[in-house]
């Protein structure tokens, strides 16, 4: 296979998948809870707002089953003006909504599955058991098996991509999940909005936890595209940067 036709295979594979976004709020030493999970908000009303003018840009927002049981969380647009803002962009009024676990374990009565406004998509693996992905259903609108022990996040976009026309998925953690799709080389943009907190501890959960990178060499690369500061918030974006 020469040059030319590995370049084309890799513009056609880029093409069938959605951008994904990944945001996150941090404090000053980079944690995304405390270390006893209690407190996993640091960011003010304008990093709410922010958060919600960036879901308003995608198709479908997405996060794991622990962030999702963290509080009253839906992963919806928010307030009227942000979906008519969606609408015209042309999308949806209401985004797709998507949860991710491994071992399928997601609490039948969190706040998510109580707002009935748009599809919920579970993404899961062959190591959940079938009696468990028979509540699963009862749950979902569609539930999915992308892997066997760890998430195939390549297929799992491509099915979203093809049978769900998502074009742009923003991602709200948690760390194993960002991780996955870091280590996947899968993340297009990251947002990061530092807040002035430090919370220390060794336990404290980071944007990226999980198996990581072995070395420097094979981190994933971003560079910074724009950045702004709003009160004691500093808002950063980068775009990934690949070969």
């Amino acid at each position: 296979m020469n040059a030319r036709h590995q370049v084309l295979i890799a513009s056609q594979a880029a093409v069938s998948r959605p951008r994904v976004l990944v945001n996150m709020a941090i404090t000053a030493d980079g944690k995304i809870a405390t270390a006893n999970r209690r407190i996993a908000t640091f960011g003010t009303r304008t990093d709410h707002e922010h958060l919600l003018a960036l879901r308003a840009t995608a198709d479908a927002v997405l996060a794991g089953a622990r962030t999702v049981e963290s509080g009253p969380i839906d992963l919806g647009p928010g307030p009227e003006r942000f979906r008519r803002l969606r609408l015209r962009r042309g999308l949806a009024e209401y985004n797709l909504r998507i949860i991710v676990s491994g071992s399928g374990s997601i609490a039948p009565d969190a706040h998510i599955f109580r707002k009935r406004f748009s599809p919920i998509l579970i993404l899961t693996t062959g190591r959940v058991p079938a009696r468990r992905l028979d509540r699963l259903r009862r749950l979902a609108d569609a539930v999915e098996t992308f892997g066997t022990d760890e998430l195939d996040w390549p297929a799992a976009l491509t099915w979203l991509y093809r049978d769900w026309g998502v074009r742009r998925l923003v991602c709200e953690g948690g760390g194993t999940v960002n991780d996955s799709l870091f280590r996947a080389g899968l993340v297009d943009e990251l947002y990061l909005t530092v807040c002035p907190f430090v919370v220390g501890g060794r336990h404290a959960p980071t944007i990226a936890d999980g198996r990581g990178f072995p070395n420097l060499a094979a981190a994933a690369r971003f560079q910074l595209v724009r950045r702004r500061r709003i009160g004691d918030e500093i808002f950063l974006h980068f775009t990934a940067q690949r070969p």
